[in-house]
């Protein structure tokens, strides 16, 4: 089975279970994000290693604050709660554009993809054109195609699912997780699921499926996330006009690190 990877817009390893919260933590006046919940996040998208298993709460909190350019205090302020409830890819962070561990990637250059199910909140043709054009924003910048099948199995499959799902990674309701993909390889790699609890749209209204759609595919391609705000492969949701989108210098470099550069042509 491929690793999973995750939109807040999506690897989890098996890791050691974290210290206990040490009781002199303190969230400051006026938070309401219990103490269990930040663990639990920091589990989730900083986890914990060999090499940092004995690192405590506020250590860890300053590593999350590091990442997202936030004042280093390892205290849960305001600026730090307000990260931990944007909604995101439910992936670990990592820095600048990264490849999955191992560097995992596809062998050849020509893929597929299916689309399994769809959303009710928009037309299929809505959702049929968003996935495309969330692969182009790929084919555009290296050698890779996308080919679209019907019938038999396909490298990317694509579908709309609520809670559990059948792939081990439950999504949590509206809000928090938005979708999840997993790393290039067999079965289940490649693939990209979306919360169908979401309210997708093709705006800037609720959730934007182009958007994420093209996050999650860089994640099927082998990309992991990035903390250069403003990347497409930065872990937190945030809406640009489709219309105008172009993919950021950041996840540029790290997807022709791995494929190359789209041949010039004649």
């Amino acid at each position: 089975m491929g690793t999973v990877h995750y939109l807040l817009l999506c690897a989890v390893i098996i890791l050691p279970e974290t210290p206990a919260l040490p009781l002199q933590l303190k969230a400051e006046s006026g938070s309401s994000t219990d103490l269990e919940k930040v663990k639990g996040y920091l589990d989730k998208f900083f986890p914990i290693f060999t090499k940092t298993q004995n690192l405590s709460i506020e250590e860890r909190i300053k590593e999350m604050q590091k990442f997202f350019h936030l004042t280093v205090t390892g205290k849960l302020d305001t600026e730090t709660e307000k990260i931990m409830k944007l909604p995101r890819c439910g992936r670990p962070d990592v820095s600048n554009y990264q490849t999955l561990p191992g560097t995992p990637k596809w062998g050849k250059t020509n893929l597929t993809y299916k689309i399994l199910s769809y959303t009710a909140d928009l037309p299929r043709r809505k959702v049929d054109d968003a996935i495309k054009r969330a692969l182009m924003v790929w084919s555009d910048v290296t050698p890779l195609q996308f080919r679209r099948v019907y019938l038999r199995r396909a490298d990317i499959e694509i579908r709309f699912a609520r809670r559990e799902h059948g792939d081990g990674y439950p999504f949590d309701g509206s809000g928090g997780t938005l979708a999840h993909a997993f790393e290039p390889g067999e079965g289940i790699g490649g693939d990209a699921h979306f919360d169908d609890d979401e309210k997708w749209s093709e705006i800037n209204q609720d959730i934007n499926l182009f958007l994420v759609a093209a996050h999650e595919f860089g994640h099927s391609l082998g990309l992991d996330h990035s903390n250069v705000t403003g990347a497409l492969m930065y872990p937190i949701y945030s809406y640009q006009n489709p219309e105008t989108f172009r993919l950021p210098e950041d996840d540029r470099r790290g997807i022709q690190k791995l494929y190359g550069k789209k041949p010039s042509s004649s």
